[in-house]
């Protein structure tokens, strides 16, 4: 499962055999989350703070070119 980067103590991460649409998942000290690419949006939150996903979501923003593009060549799309 490999890690995309950890910001402000979240970290953004794929598991090997993840699935369509693109997606990344964020833990912290007090939870987990998913979060779809395109659009963004949050698909569940077990625990991790609104202000946490807000922190979470304006990342994955700056840096959504590049999350798609890892999770391509991860799992060679």
């Amino acid at each position: 499962m490999p890690t995309l980067f950890i910001i402000f103590g979240l970290r953004f991460y794929f598991y090997a055999d993840e699935h369509l649409p693109i997606h990344i998942h964020i833990e912290n000290g007090d939870g987990r989350a998913k979060i779809n690419i395109d659009p963004i949006k949050t698909v569940y939150n077990k625990g991790i703070k609104p202000q946490d996903i807000k922190k979470a979501i304006r990342i994955i923003e700056t840096y959504q070119d590049e999350i798609i593009e890892k999770w391509n060549e991860f799992h060679g799309e």
